[in-house]
């Protein structure tokens, strides 16, 4: 079970069995990190979610997102940490919602969310400040409801101080997330507590803050990088040099270029500089868009340091094609939105037509690529399953 420290909010049983790559080390204590790309809820997926809700008989004022979220559960669930990436302001759970440039999104979502297997948060984002303070708070407020541990933003100025940390199977986690900026808002003057801006120094002394607190492990969320760009920017490059080889931070997470970069070792830490989008429906979808990978990270402890071993599990949000003149689907073709794994589905390929077989293969490919063209297969990057 993991238990939540510094003054956080209680949080369910995880799922995991114990049966993880993680048990029985010999060495030392040992935990799995599953975290995963933005979450950003587009008009589509919340009429999917209207759609859902109408055939389960479930969620709060019509909404039920637990479907479009389930195809992941079993790999977030099994980990012993799961670690999400929430970019959008939620509203209010009857409405109303609003897309690009200022996202207002349902609450609801928070719930499928912890269902599908996540801890925690990061919640530091170029949209943090879309709705202001009152939306920081929304959005927190509706974290909390749903279970979910968070980190990134705050209500007051004593929630900014509190390190969140976590304890996994004995090991006191800390987790803190930056945000390059936030569209153009500034952080108030009067609330410079409110979200936390990208500072080598500030992340730095969040980091060396933790270790004073009792954390045994820090991780850290980042949103930066160039939107659309499967290559980390050279900003981003030395940023993620800079704090491998300067900090004491175990783990580095990347979010914002909604498709998927590369990860990298530098100076014996994994670098993730981009985990795409794990659930999102872009007005333009561009293929890459849909395309997500889940980080998977086993920590093991030796000699009283953490060796981290880094997998990765490639996910694909489908897309059902607009109707034709009839109202009716192309023979075949997907009828909702649903995020999925797309080696587990894969391994189901018979129920599959040819044209899906091969689109997943192709999302799995090219994640794969993308994740091994800063030479990680040599630091022993792998997917968590194999292509079928």
């Amino acid at each position: 079970m993991l238990a939540l420290l510094a003054g956080a909010t209680a949080c369910g049983p995880l799922g995991s069995d114990g049966d993880d790559a993680s048990a029985g080390s010999e060495t030392g204590r040992a935990f799995t990190v599953a975290a995963a790309g933005d979450i950003l809820i587009h008009p589509e997926l919340t009429e999917q979610a209207r759609k859902d809700a109408k055939e389960t008989g479930k969620g709060v004022k019509g909404l039920d997102f637990g479907p479009l979220m389930s195809g992941v559960a079993p790999v977030i669930s099994k980990a012993d940490l799961g670690i999400c990436h929430f970019e959008p302001v939620v509203g209010k759970p009857e409405g109303p919602f609003r897309s690009h440039p200022a996202f207002l999104v349902p609450p609801q979502i928070t719930t499928a969310v912890k269902g599908a297997g996540y801890d925690m948060c990061s919640t530091a984002s170029n949209h943090t400040l879309d709705h202001g303070y009152a939306g920081v708070v929304r959005t927190l407020d509706a974290l909390d409801a749903a279970g979910l541990k968070h980190t990134g933003s705050a209500r007051n100025a004593a929630e900014a101080a509190r390190t969140a940390i976590v304890e996994v199977k004995g090991v006191k986690v800390a987790q803190i997330s930056y945000a390059f900026g936030f569209n153009g808002f500034e952080v108030p003057e009067n609330k410079p507590w409110l979200t936390n801006r990208t500072d080598f120094a500030h992340i730095a002394a969040a980091e060396k803050k933790a270790r004073e607190e009792g954390a045994d492990v820090v991780i850290l969320s980042i949103h930066w990088g160039r939107e659309n760009w499967p290559d980390p920017s050279r900003s981003q490059l030395r940023l993620g040099r800079k704090l491998a080889e300067k900090t004491g931070i175990d783990l580095i997470i990347g979010h914002n270029a909604h498709v998927v970069q590369p990860m990298e070792k530098v100076d014996g830490t994994w670098i993730a500089y981009g985990l795409g989008n794990q659930v999102a429906r872009h007005e333009v979808p561009t293929g890459l868009t849909e395309e997500g990978v889940i980080g998977w990270f086993e920590f093991t402890e030796r000699d009283g340091t953490w060796d981290v071993k880094a997998k990765y599990v490639p996910t694909f949000v489908d897309i059902p094609p607009d109707p034709d003149e009839s109202g009716s689907l192309p023979e075949g073709a997907v009828e909702n939105h649903r995020l999925i794994d797309v080696a587990a589905t894969l391994r189901d390929a018979d129920k599959l037509g040819e044209q899906r077989r091969s689109r997943y293969r192709l999302a799995f490919e090219r994640t794969a690529g993308t994740m091994l063209n800063r030479g990680a297969g040599q630091d022993g990057l792998e997917p968590l399953q194999e292509l079928p």
